[in-house]
Formats: C-alpha cells, structure tokens, sequence
C-alpha cells in the first residue's frame, strides 16, 4: 500500500483535471492513421510533453502506439497502446483515466528485453522515435535495445503536424488561459507607475496565474527548452538583446537568467512593454501591451500603429488561407515601406525573422509565419502574431494569440478587449 492517494491529484476545489479519456483516445487512434499514411509501423513517445499529450500524464515513461493495421494494433491481432512505466506506475494509470484508461499501463521491463517484450504484443518492426525531441546519448539506447526489430524512423515530424490542429477540448483550454491572462495584464495595470521596478510588476502577474493554478514551466521545443514568460521591459531596457530568438529580449535578473525582466524601474514617458504568457493546464496563450507612466509622444505612437498595421496585414492573409511564408512577406515588406526595416523584431545583427508563432502545449510550435513555411495556418490551429520594432531607447509592439476556424482568424486572447496602450 502506498503512502498517498490518487484523490490528492485534484484541480482547484476538488476538479478533475485530467484529460479527458475519450481525448486520449482520439488522439492516439489519429496517430495510428497517421503512422499508417507515413508508413512508419509504430512510435515510442518519450518527450515529456508528448507523453501528456497522448497518455496523460508526463510520468518517466516510454508509450508504444502501432500504427492501424500493424503489428501490435488490434486490427492486427496485437494489444494496441501501451505505456510502459519507471515511475510512478500509480499515477500514470489514475492520469490515464483510470479504470477508463484507453491505454494499458505496465512497468517499464528490462532493457535488453525490450525488443522481445514487443514481440510478444505482435509488434514485427521496430517503432520509430522522436529523434528532434530527446538527447542522442537517451535515443541510441533505444536504438541498440530495439535493433532486434530493425532500424527506427524518425516519428518527430508526425507527431508535431498531429498537434498542430486543436480539438474543441483543447480550444476550450486555451480559452480559459486566456480569461486568467485579462486578469494579470488588470494587475500590470493595478500596481505599474514611475519608480516600479519590472520584476514588481512580473510578480503581480505571476501571483496571479500562479492563483489559477500556472505550473510553473513554459515548455520549448527549441533547445534550450526554456524561456522567462513574463517579458517587461521598460526604456531602453527594451533595446536590449538576449539568447533568445524573439523580438525584445530584457536584462533579465541576472547572466544565468540573461532575458526578461530586471531590476529596471519605469520612468515617465518611456514605453513599458508588457509580453505575457499564462498556460492553462498545459495550454499557452501569448499576449503583448504597451503601457506608460504619463503618455507616449507622436513617434512611438506612430510607431505603435505602425505594428499593428502590420498585424492586420499578417493576420489578413492567414483568414483568407494564404501561405505562412507569404504572410511573412507581405508583413516585412510593409514593415519596411513604413521605414522599419531595420527594427523590425529587433536590432541588426539581432533581428528575429518571423511575425507569428503557433502555440499550444509548448510557445514555439510549427507553423511559424516566417519564410520557408510555405504552408496554410491549419484550420485549427493556433498562432501568436506579434509584430515589434526595437531601438535603443526602447521597444514597441502588439500581440494577441489567434485560432484560424472555418470562418477565419478569431482571437482567443483580449485582442480589442485590452487597448494598445495603457496609461499609468
């Protein structure tokens, strides 16, 4: 018997939390098809964002999925999903629904009977892998382990174009993120003015999300895999730039965490630029907003309508089904007709070559409004379109995260519910 109880693993005021079982289903029975039309036999999800996306839960674990009609699925005479576990195996089942779990969850077997455990479930070749998720040095383990059956594909690809497109259940999330985010930009407001420090004002919003249940990790597919959510950056602290590929990179509070907000304190007049992140039971919604103690003279106000100019543009040409590259281009080139060429999204040799960024369970997911991305935004999907000029003295922008529907691009975060400027 163990020490604790699966009743603990709640939301606020008892909820349940997890995701939904028929959720996992979906998605797990879509990946099998999807495997199919790749003509890959199967995948072993390991990330741990990935494990949480189709499993539940981000448990230390390795989940096998055949694909339809394979070896190991159950049109095949196979036992179909399977999780296998390290720990903790206890609540891994309880996150995967429980007694309605559309998985099995088992304990992870022995390394070097891994391949042959497979077999036993009907499995012929070996699954593939995310090779452009997890470390080579954890990768070629599995590799040697599952050489018995072949050699591995690369499943990476797949699984990112899979969570591209948001269910209904997801939209809803993401929805709610965005509700809790309203409500930190109403804090940045409450306690911002001359003399507040940028990290005062983090911390208001990060009292907040963290209230509504925020756990405390942006997730990145990009290495290094982490980010500072809560981008304030006033005055000139705003021409700074950092590690990260974004338009405005901050001080931040020290080398290590070397982007951000600082110890910066706002002054009169200067633009405050307010870039926040709240993710909702894993889900991100990305926002920016400008705000100023006093009032911002005619060039930055220009320079404001300007960027959201800009944005229009982008968002325009997403609605109407155009490509993500094409977006980009029609932005930059009105960027630069406006004069702000060389601003745009930061300062050379520090420039960021994008406008937009989908989103979901990690801040810069695929596609991107970016050249090369020679594709539609799915109907489904999400995107952050943010738009910003930097220049020494500060930065300026505006940002709203979007869903393309049917009917278009509609906004999930405040977009005209917050204005573009805020003054103290």
């Amino acid at each position: 018997m163990t020490g604790w109880d699966v009743a603990d693993l709640t939301g606020p005021e008892g909820e349940d939390w997890r995701v939904p079982a028929s959720e996992l289903e979906a998605r797990q029975h879509r990946l099998a098809h999807l495997l199919q039309e790749a003509g890959l036999p199967g995948a072993l999800i390991q990330h741990p964002v990935d494990l949480y996306y189709y499993a539940g839960g981000r448990q230390n674990a390795s989940m096998f999925i055949p694909a339809a009609g394979a070896g190991g699925s159950t049109t095949a005479g196979g036992d179909g999903p399977v999780l296998y576990v390290r720990r903790s195996l206890q609540r891994a089942q309880f996150e995967g629904g429980g007694t309605n779990c559309p998985h099995e969850v088992t304990s992870f077997p022995r390394m070097k009977k891994f391949a042959e455990t497979l077999g036993e479930r009907g499995v012929k070749l070996a699954p593939s892998l995310q090779f452009g998720e997890i470390p080579k040095t954890y990768s070629d383990r599995f590799v040697s382990a599952l050489s018995p059956l072949g050699a591995c594909g690369d499943v990476t690809s797949v699984v990112h174009g899979q969570r591209e497109t948001k269910s209904i259940w997801e939209q809803e999330q993401l929805n709610a993120a965005a509700d809790v985010q309203l409500r930190m930009f109403e804090a940045v407001a409450a306690v911002g003015g001359e003399g507040v420090t940028e990290l005062e004002l983090v911390a208001a919003a990060e009292a907040v999300s963290r209230s509504e249940g925020f756990g405390g990790q942006v997730h990145m597919r990009r290495f290094p895999l982490s980010c500072d959510r809560g981008v304030i950056v006033a005055g000139r602290a705003g021409g700074i730039p950092s590690f990260f590929d974004s338009a405005v990179g901050g001080t931040g509070a020290h080398p290590l965490n070397g982007m951000g907000s600082g110890f910066t304190r706002i002054k009169s007049n200067e633009p405050v630029l307010v870039d926040l992140v709240h993710a909702h039971r894993g889900y991100i919604v990305d926002m920016t907003r400008m705000f100023v103690a006093g009032s911002l003279n005619e060039t930055w106000v220009s320079r404001l309508e300007d960027m959201v100019a800009v944005k229009d543009t982008v968002v325009g040409v997403l609605d109407q089904g155009g490509l993500c590259s094409d977006a980009w281009t029609e932005g930059f080139d009105l960027a630069q007709e406006l004069g702000h060429g060389a601003h745009l999204m930061g300062m050379e040799p520090d420039q960021s070559k994008f406008l937009g960024h989908s989103v979901g369970l990690q801040l810069d997911e695929s596609p991107v409004v970016a050249a090369g991305f020679d594709r539609p935004l799915p109907i489904g999907a999400t995107m952050a379109i943010e738009p910003k000029v930097v220049h020494p003295e500060g930065s300026i922008g505006i940002e709203d995260t979007w869903i393309r529907d049917e009917e278009g691009m509609r906004p999930i975060s405040a977009d005209g519910l917050w204005p573009s400027i805020t003054e103290w």
